[in-house]
């Protein structure tokens, strides 16, 4: 895994949205700007 740093692009990745389909960071390219939420429960 690489290092990230303030002010260059992200790495890559893929994560399964709530339908269950599979979507990359680079589906997004050609958007202005792009929020992650990452949300964690605990059973």
């Amino acid at each position: 895994m690489s290092k990230v740093t303030l002010n260059t692009p992200a790495p890559d990745f893929a994560l399964q949205d709530f339908r269950g389909e599979t979507v990359r960071l680079t589906d997004f390219n050609s958007k202005a700007h792009v929020l992650l939420v990452f949300n964690r429960t605990f059973a």
